[in-house]
């Protein structure tokens, strides 16, 4: 506050400065013009009466006094132009002092909450001390006025005694005047002690910040690797410029102390001085506040510097005690860094390395046999990579690779290559489920110690943020597609800690660069081509891959490629495994488009190869299960219904292949979807302590403007796609039959099916005035995790279900689950009345009727065992959370087929 009254104060005495000097100059000239006149009038009144010799005088002294008056004149014209140069440069100097006073001010008011609270303190004892002067005014005025009085009544005799009382008021008059001076003096000096607080509070607020990075310093250091190292020393640089910097605060404080300190000095003075002359005792106890006042500042400041001369010290002996921790935290790290394998990388680290090696490769900076041998150690975690990498910065890549090629030995592992081929990876690209299982998958297998790699299309709508290291090679991969060769750029980066290749075509069709990644006119060809260019690409990289896994018809293409093109270049050391997620969707195209990547249609459209079973045109996830070596589904029960009319024409082709084929129920990944650690739910929880869940229930309400009249009221969610799979008819009947109940609904999802949308619209439309319903016709993925967490029961009506995952996710969250016995959810929720299931297996409600009365049964089922039952419904939710749905058990299951799948390839070889 002082320093913005000060600043304020100089720039306004700049500002008026110039100014009140042209005003007076104005004012002369006004004064001569003036005279002039009246000169000129009066000697022009008797211009004919008479000359003498007298008026020749007069008129000679006017004519001088005119030319002075025009001299003068002329000078204060140059006066006021130097006065407006000066003026100009004086504005130009307060043009900076008003940025240096914002500044200041901007600093001020982070100070100004708690100056405000010690300054209305200080303006009220202020206030006590104006109303006692004034009330010292009044006493001296009727002292004055007793004074006349006596004088009037009183004689001669008596006037001595009356100068003595006079020459008394008169001194008690300038020692009021002295007490304003000092009044004034003192409310300087609180301001300048608002200005100290404020200093303060700024290095208050330095000191925390500088223990907020200590704490989260030592956090971090249980953290610390190799590759960490200079960076932490920079932060401990970092934290003594802080300390160095609060050090220079309080020397300055320190100044400011001894300010007061003179202050008072005087203020003993002035008490000294008072009592010498003998005046009042109002006046004494004036000045005895004052230094009441001035010795509580000072103790006020005292305690204030104490304060932070102890904080200081602390946090210095925080850095020194810190610096030592960090010393003996990288001697530890160097020692670790001898054992020979280096488990505690991460598996980030290990796929980066794979995929510089990867890129040497294809770049034909090493051979194919060194690029294996290398890729042999990274797959092994070889110590000896970590430390040449760490160690290789500034080296030339040359240099780099110098130091790799000397450490290659022959070597052989357990753990088998899998690459995965596929249209969609989580969280990168994702549509569907097919995301989660391409990135679940991978990192489990990668886990039990495989190579997994992953390879994509570059897509120009995938989220680029989410990949890690994303670059691209120095090689083009061509390719045959509709009877030319089509460069490509391969991209590189890492996505969930697994090393992924993105095809970029270069081809005029821009196939990938549509603004989305299915639903286009030629999808057919796209992903043709994509499937030839994946395999050119392992081809060229002369990679010995244990096991190709494609996925669903976009990629099926890889299978009839690879034994057909690939293999005949020797290209054949590993085997296939075909994936279909949804045998609702199988690829079919005229049987001549096949000619498009190369394939031979006259070899292919036949009955027992890739012509369709119905429609006699070619059908490329019939290709897949006929030429792939494994042949997979994503639930063992949907594996049985494919096999009869769930096979949608191709039941035939899989009991011909029966022997290959199998059904493996997906995982979810535990990392993403774990609600005690879920960065979008409001409060974390878990199975033993479920007050979150019900925090999370009363924020969603909030959130979605719900009624909260009734806490206990059950809440059922339900998220999905609005599409006949899904069951749309049960979905639109659960809405209503909820809000019989008395419970609450929630839907997320919408419909790429415009009649659908529409109807769902419309029941938007209806419930509007219903603070129980709430429909949010889209996805958010953010909301769709609040909606987990917040609902009691998850409606999941589906008329098929290849596997689904949002049952195992709603269990995980403790979301009971009401759904059809089909596919998947037949593999993942059993009934908790069915007694011929075991009691530690049930785990939701079931129904088999694709109709409104077996789902109501369920529902109602589960309202009951909600309201009725409370203790029993908990231990429901607690063992529903504590299921395990990771990918580890599916893991396992894939990892046992493909190690027979590649044992038989290496008997065969």
């Amino acid at each position: 506050m002082s320093c913005s009254a000060a600043a304020g104060a100089e720039a306004a005495a700049l500002l008026f400065r110039s100014p009140a000097l042209s005003t007076i100059a104005g004012r002369h000239r006004l004064a001569v013009s003036r005279w002039t006149p009246r000169r000129n009038l009066r000697t022009g009144v008797q211009p004919h009466q008479r000359s003498t010799p007298s008026a020749n005088h007069r008129n000679r002294v006017s004519i001088q006094r005119d030319r002075a008056a025009a001299s003068i004149d002329e000078e204060q014209q140059q006066k006021s132009v130097d006065e407006n140069e000066l003026l100009n440069i004086q504005l130009e100097d307060l043009v900076g002092m008003i940025q240096n006073t914002q500044k200041n001010i901007l600093l001020l008011n982070q100070a100004r909450l708690q100056a405000l609270g010690h300054a209305d303190k200080i303006l009220k004892e202020k206030e006590a001390l104006q109303q006692k002067i004034n009330i010292l005014e009044m006493k001296l005025s009727e002292t004055g006025t007793q004074s006349v009085l006596s004088s009037e009544a009183k004689s001669d005799a008596e006037g001595l005694e009356f100068d003595v009382v006079k020459e008394e008021n008169v001194l008690l008059k300038d020692d009021m005047n002295f007490l304003k001076a000092k009044l004034i003096e003192i409310t300087e000096t609180e301001e300048s002690l608002f200005k100290l607080e404020k200093e303060r509070a700024l290095l208050d607020g330095s000191l925390r910040e500088l223990e907020c990075t200590f704490i989260s310093a030592q956090s971090d250091m249980l953290k610390l690797g190799p590759q960490q190292q200079d960076a932490w020393w920079e932060k401990v640089e970092n934290l003594e410029d802080l300390l160095d910097s609060t050090a220079n605060q309080v020397e300055h404080a320190a100044l400011t102390l001894d300010g007061y300190r003179d202050f008072h000095d005087k203020v003993e003075k002035l008490k000294a001085s008072l009592g010498a002359t003998n005046i009042s005792k109002f006046c004494l106890y004036l000045v005895d506040i004052l230094q009441q006042r001035v010795k509580s500042v000072e103790e006020r400041f005292q305690a204030c510097n104490h304060e932070m001369h102890s904080q200081i010290e602390l946090y210095e002996h925080s850095i020194v005690e810190f610096q030592d921790t960090l010393s003996k935290l990288i001697n530890e790290s160097e020692k670790k860094s001898m054992e020979h394998y280096a488990e505690g990388m991460p598996s980030e680290f290990w796929s980066r390395i794979s995929l510089l090696i990867d890129g040497w490769s294809l770049e034909k900076k090493i051979s194919i046999n060194d690029a294996s041998m290398l890729r042999e150690m990274a797959w092994k975690r070889d110590n000896r990579l970590r430390e040449a990498y760490l160690s290789s910065r500034g080296m030339e890549e040359r240099e780099l690779i110098d130091n790799f090629l000397k450490m290659a030995l022959p070597g052989t592992s357990s753990g088998l290559h899998i690459v995965h081929i596929a249209a969609e990876m989580a969280p990168v690209a994702k549509v569907g489920g097919l995301a989660d299982v391409i990135s679940g998958l991978g990192k489990a297998l990668q886990k039990k110690g495989h190579l997994v790699e992953i390879i994509l299309p570059k897509y120009d709508c995938m989220q680029h943020n989410q990949i890690n290291n994303l670059k691209v090679l120095d090689v083009v991969v061509k390719s045959y597609f509709e009877g030319n060769m089509f460069a490509n750029k391969i991209w590189t980066g890492t996505v969930e800690g697994l090393p992924v290749y993105f095809i970029e075509p270069q081809h005029p069709g821009k196939f990938f660069w549509r603004a989305q990644y299915y639903g286009e006119h030629d999808d057919f060809k796209r992903f043709s081509y994509f499937s030839r260019v994946a395999l050119e690409l392992l081809y060229q990289s002369g990679k010995k891959v244990d096991i190709i896994h494609c996925h669903d018809w976009q990629t099926a293409f890889v299978a009839p490629l690879y034994w057909d093109v690939y293999a005949n270049l020797g290209f054949n050391s590993a085997r296939i495994c075909f994936t279909c997620h949804n045998f609702e969707y199988q690829g079919v195209a005229p049987a001549q488009d096949l000619a498009y990547c190369g394939l031979d249609v006259d070899h292919l459209d036949r009955p027992d190869r890739m012509r369709d079973n119905s429609h006699g045109r070619i059908n490329v996830v019939k290709g897949a299960i006929v030429y792939s070596n494994i042949v997979t589904t994503v639930s063992p029960t949907y594996a049985q219904e494919v096999c009869s009319e769930g096979g949608r024409g191709l039941q035939d082709t899989l009991k011909v292949h029966s022997k290959k084929f199998v059904g493996i129920l997906n995982g979810i990944d535990t990392d993403t979807w774990n609600p005690s650690t879920d960065r979008f739910l409001k409060v974390q929880y878990s199975a033993n302590d479920l007050y979150g869940k019900s925090a999370n229930k009363a924020a969603l309400r909030k959130q979605l403007k719900l009624s909260s009249t009734h806490a206990s009221r059950p809440l059922v969610g339900c998220i999905t796609r609005l599409v006949p799979q899904k069951g749309v008819h049960l979905i639109r009947h659960a809405i209503y039959k909820t809000a019989e109940l008395g419970g609450q609904f929630v839907l997320l999802g919408s419909s790429p099916v415009q009649h659908i949308q529409r109807e769902f619209e419309g029941i938007v439309d209806q419930f509007q005035n219903n603070n129980n319903v709430r429909l949010l016709l889209k996805y958010d993925d953010a909301l769709s995790h609040m909606i987990f967490a917040a609902s009691d029961m998850f409606i999941v009506p589906s008329m098929f279900e290849p596997c689904g995952l949002t049952q195992m996710i709603a269990m995980r969250y403790g979301s009971v689950p009401i759904v059809r016995r089909t596919g998947g959810l037949n593999d993942s929720v059993f009934d908790f009345d069915d007694e011929t299931i075991p009691m530690e297996l049930r785990n939701g409600f079931t129904f088999l009727k694709a109709d409104e009365q077996g789902f109501d049964s369920a529902l109602e089922r589960a309202f009951n065992y909600y309201h009725r039952k409370p203790e029993v419904w908990k231990q429901l939710v607690q063992k529903d959370m504590k299921i395990d749905f990771s990918w580890d058990t599916s893991a396992s299951q894939y990892e046992e087929i493909y190690q027979r799948a590649a044992a038989r390839a290496r008997a065969a070889a």
